[in-house]
């Protein structure tokens, strides 16, 4: 019998100490609307689904807790979301910028042109873009000795990308990956 897969990511519950701070950001960021909210839980979604996030006010529900940093490295290390187009994962920086938002790490993983950001609660999250139309292609660059060498990626300046497509060269000229080194340092939110 072949695996059970799901068919879709539906949503993440977050428990913070940050509730206001935490729900403002993802308003934000996601374009999101409060499905419910009292003072010990709240439902955000940007879309037709009921919710995509959640979010836990441990300062109703452990008042005498006093940590408002994350444990530890153990955890979830982030959570992604795939664009439709390049040109709309820039179109979101640009949004998300005007609004004092930036992305923490802007990397070009070969596969994916990636930025990741972080919350106010420093959890993760990479906003992608694939870089090959289909799996195949994907998986062969994964398999190839530019993948080998560099699995982690180049960083990327989006400010410099975006001067040279007002330059008139399109966002999808740089879909192919086609510097392979420097390898970056892998960072996070917390960096």
């Amino acid at each position: 019998m072949p695996r059970i897969r799901p068919q879709k990511f539906v949503h993440v519950v977050y428990r913070t100490r940050r509730f206001e701070a935490m729900l403002d950001w993802y308003a934000k960021v996601f374009d999101a609307h409060v499905q419910h909210k009292n003072p010990a839980i709240a439902f955000l979604t940007y879309d037709d689904e009921h919710h995509r996030f959640a979010f836990i006010n441990l300062a109703v529900l452990q008042p005498e807790g006093t940590e408002t940093n994350r444990a530890g490295i153990i955890g979830v290390d982030h959570v992604a979301y795939t664009y439709q187009s390049i040109d709309d994962l820039f179109e979101n920086y640009v949004q998300l910028k005007a609004q004092g938002i930036l992305p923490y790490w802007c990397i070009h993983h070969g596969v994916t042109v990636s930025m990741y950001y972080g919350d106010p609660d420093g959890n993760q999250m990479e906003f992608q873009v694939d870089c090959y139309d289909n799996n195949d292609d994907a998986n062969a660059f994964m398999e190839g000795p530019h993948f080998a060498a560099n699995p982690i990626g180049v960083e990327f300046d989006p400010e410099e990308w975006l001067a040279r497509q007002r330059e008139g060269t399109p966002l999808t000229a740089f879909l192919p990956r086609t510097q392979h080194m420097p390898v970056s340092p892998v960072r996070g939110s917390a960096a």
